[in-house]
């Protein structure tokens, strides 16, 4: 990749609020017409208030999470190997400014931040006497907390960026230069703490529907997320101590959760859990974009055995490089990744040439197995073949064979290895019993025993295997200083099980070109950043 080929588009319109509201009910299920909202709609009920942001935890985020999200995060990383070329750019460094999935992740991004722009600046003037500033001040810190999830992502993967916090500012005059990376940070730093300024408090409890939107405790812990990037490890520590000790959230499968585990995270039944710090919520309504593809796009697709409705699927495979990295007796394994001989009984799936739909299966030989030639599938979000008899476990199927099981961007376990590594501190070691309490919950959770010391290999080498095919591993080694993610991403084997595969990044490939399509509509961006001026 080649930093030259740079571009940005800018979101400059003030867009209308039918494309970032479902215009449902607070529950998210009884979906209305999507064009019902507007930007020139008056509001006089806290319903129709609460109901803005419900787009902007689906649909606005689907070309960013469809594909790109694992063509960066997990074929980036390592963690997942596709020979698809929509998708495989990253596998050897080759993604450019032209590449459509690239194109559409920073669309995607920046619409969230216009959308949620329009709702910082202009619901305000928009609601009557009736609506309750309550439920106006969650609904501008779940726009504050959007704002600033869209940003974390832009800077992490194309680093300084414009920072745009009025669309109106720009519809006369749309070439804006980049900020500093410093100063990207700053404004996340800012929007989560407005975030958590204005949220409600949510302690997360077995009635799932009210576990949905984000929550106080959510912006901490992306704050903490945030500080942990910038080495902040003492304000990362103290804000993550925080959501610990609020108790809104907790391990499914931990100490407070026993007759759940880790298989149930990423179930259908289990949406909106407790461990649930922010997800993605799909539901099938029949238009594309409002549901989940994982199921087809991950899994096993053969002639005589596939887990997904779809004619295809397995477009996704895991690499070599992490079918041998588990402990004895880690159940994370089987969960995240199918291996030949595993044996799942709770999952239709289609055998017999496609033709018979039964309940359970065991994993084909490796040569079977279809896909990418992984010789492995992926199990995580995997849920299997919804056949109209199994509603409540799979969720509804829509015409392009994407269902309803949400996608984490980040979960409790995240948050505990983030307070263990803040813990640390950059120190060779620690036995502190707090980080030691936080990395053995996730670590007991996954059957093993727990450890009486860390480095920061071992939390470091946890949250890959605890987080792995979510989306975060290619953000983990980005973090890292240059010469040690290198190496690590220079010792994969990135190739399938035929053919080994070895690529070395250079330093340009750790940031992503800008769609190169916008170059011209702004070469601004080809200049350097200039410090941003916040009021």
């Amino acid at each position: 990749m080649k930093r030259y080929f740079k571009s940005y588009k800018v979101i400059c319109t003030a867009l209308a609020f039918a494309l970032l509201s479902s215009a449902c009910s607070e529950e998210f299920t009884n979906r209305a017409s999507e064009d019902s909202i507007s930007l020139e709609s008056f509001y006089k009920n806290d319903d129709q208030v609460k109901n803005v942001t419900n787009g902007l935890y689906s649909r606005s985020w689907f070309q960013f999470a469809n594909k790109f999200f694992y063509a960066v995060g997990e074929v980036g990383s390592g963690n997942m190997y596709s020979g698809s070329s929509d998708v495989s750019a990253l596998l050897n460094f080759s993604m450019n400014g032209s590449d459509n999935e690239l194109n559409n992740a920073w669309a995607a991004l920046w619409g969230n931040v216009a959308q949620a722009n329009d709702i910082i600046n202009y619901l305000p003037e928009r609601v009557g006497p009736e609506v309750s500033q309550d439920v106006l001040n969650n609904v501008i810190g779940e726009a504050y907390f959007i704002r600033a999830t869209a940003y974390f992502y832009l800077v992490r993967l194309w680093g300084p960026v414009p920072i745009i916090e009025n669309n109106t500012d720009y519809i006369t005059s749309p070439k804006i230069p980049t900020a500093p990376i410093a100063d990207v940070y700053k404004l996340i730093e800012m929007d989560y703490q407005k975030a958590i300024d204005n949220l409600k408090e949510n302690i997360r409890t077995a009635n799932y529907s009210t576990n949905m939107r984000v929550s106080k405790g959510s912006a901490r812990s992306f704050l903490a997320k945030v500080y942990l990037y910038e080495k902040k490890y003492a304000e990362a520590k103290t804000i993550a101590e925080t959501v610990i000790n609020s108790g809104e959230f907790k391990l499914l499968g931990g100490s407070s959760l026993p007759a759940k585990s880790f298989a149930d995270l990423f179930t259908y039944q289990n949406n909106n859990n407790e461990e649930t710090i922010f997800a993605l919520l799909w539901f099938v309504d029949g238009r594309y974009g409002s549901a989940n593809n994982s199921n087809t796009q991950f899994g096993i697709s053969t002639g005589a055995l596939t887990t997904s409705n779809a004619s295809y699927g397995g477009v996704f495979g895991p690499s070599q490089d992490v079918l041998n990295i588990w402990e004895a007796g880690d159940v994370r394994r089987k969960e995240t990744i199918m291996l030949p001989g595993d044996t799942y009984n709770d999952i239709k799936v289609r055998v017999s040439g496609g033709t018979v739909v039964q309940t359970g299966f065991t994993v084909p030989a490796a040569d079977e197995i279809g896909g990418q030639g992984a010789g492995a599938a992926i199990k995580k979000y995997v849920i299997g073949i919804a056949d109209g008899t199994n509603t409540s476990t799979v969720g509804h199927l829509d015409g392009w064979n994407m269902m309803e099981n949400n996608t984490y961007i980040m979960r409790y376990a995240d948050l505990l290895l983030i307070h263990a590594e803040a813990t640390l501190g950059g120190n060779s070691s620690t036995s502190d019993a707090g980080a030691l309490a936080s990395y053995n919950a996730v670590r007991n959770r996954a059957g093993l025993a727990s450890k009486s010391s860390l480095t920061f290999d071992d939390i470091f080498q946890e949250r890959r295997k605890e987080l792995m095919f979510e989306g975060d591993y290619w953000y983990d080694l980005g973090r890292l200083p240059r010469a040690q993610a290198t190496a690590i991403i220079a010792a994969q084997n990135r190739g399938d099980r035929f053919t080994p595969k070895y690529y070395t990044p250079s330093e340009d490939d750790f940031y992503l070109d800008y769609p190169d399509n916008e170059v011209s509509k702004n070469p601004l961006l080809m200049e350097s950043p200039v410090p941003y001026t916040f009021e």
